[in-house]
């Protein structure tokens, strides 16, 4: 199967190891990736759809084009790309006029936007395309006797209408669950996992507010399952999660930390890749988790 890896600007600028572990654990499982060359920003909501929907829509439009004239379905590992996309093709799509509008303005560059191609979030993809099953059989390493609290992102589960992938839930979701169990570990369910981490446009105009979010989510998972680790399914997510610990922790409002992997971070180090560079610009300590998935925590 070969799909067009939309990589998105928080992967490529902030993490590239997260990146890389998608360039090693799909091909592993037998997904080839196309880089859709010329991609650019998705670009998700900030100002622009209020100023400039049709502008908007056009700038995804444009990405959607790349793939549709090869023929390939676009898989991110960003809820924002993700949502971003996916609800400019479903206005478009339920509303002539701006796809008109949008068509009028690619006709400049010779591109049309046609509806064809879908954008897909990794873990859903993954879910439907290769299931738990297959993953779990290709594993080099298991997380046998880790617990982990899995983040799915807001991003990726609503609005719900706009769903390329409609098997999961909104308000119940249990897919990211149920591919870290694949993995072996156990992903038990706790009362805030559907609340928003407090990334994007609030992180940027209220940080104060945003770490309050990511303060009571992590109340929640710590009190509740105390689990090993986080697991996030949106690069904006593991951004925020990462991050925002240190400056809790320097505020006194935490007296510890909980280490915080991309799913697609976490399939790759099950699959055999480098921890390194996979995992290499986390902020959180994630070596004893790493350590303890290869069978060397006393190294």
């Amino acid at each position: 199967m070969k799909v067009g890896f939309f990589v998105g600007c928080n992967t490529a600028f902030n993490r590239p190891d997260l990146e890389q572990a998608v360039r090693f654990a799909l091909p592993a499982l037998g997904v080839e990736l196309d880089d859709l060359e010329g991609q650019s920003c998705c670009p998700t909501w900030g100002t622009l759809p209020s100023i400039d929907l049709v502008g908007w829509c056009a700038l995804g439009a444009r990405n959607f084009a790349l793939a549709e004239e090869k023929g390939l379905d676009m898989v991110t590992v960003c809820g924002s790309c993700y949502g971003s996309l996916a609800e400019s093709k479903h206005k478009m799509l339920h509303d002539p006029e701006l796809k008109a509008g949008v068509n009028a303005m690619l006709k400049e560059i010779g591109r049309e936007f046609k509806g064809t191609s879908n954008i897909r979030q990794a873990v859903n993809f993954l879910y439907k395309e290769a299931g738990p099953e297959k993953i779990g059989a290709a594993l080099r390493y298991r997380l046998d006797g880790l617990t982990v609290a899995v983040q799915p992102g807001c991003h990726s589960l609503w609005p719900s209408e706009v769903y390329v992938d409609p098997e999961e839930d909104s308000f119940h979701p249990a897919v990211l669950r149920e591919m870290c169990a694949a993995l072996g570990a156990s992903a038990p369910y706790y009362s805030r996992l559907t609340d928003c981490c407090g990334m994007g446009g609030m992180r940027s105009t209220d940080m104060e507010r945003s770490f309050k979010l990511v303060l009571t989510k992590l109340a929640s998972i710590k009190e509740e399952i105390d689990p090993d680790l986080i697991v996030t399914g949106c690069s904006s997510c593991l951004i925020q999660l990462d991050t925002a610990q240190a400056f809790l922790q320097k505020d006194r409002l935490i007296d510890y930390e909980i280490p915080v992997l991309h799913y697609m971070q976490l399939l790759a180090l099950c699959l055999g890749a480098d921890p390194q560079q996979i995992t290499g610009l986390a902020k959180t300590n994630v070596s004893r988790v790493v350590n303890r998935i290869r069978g060397d925590e006393n190294e």
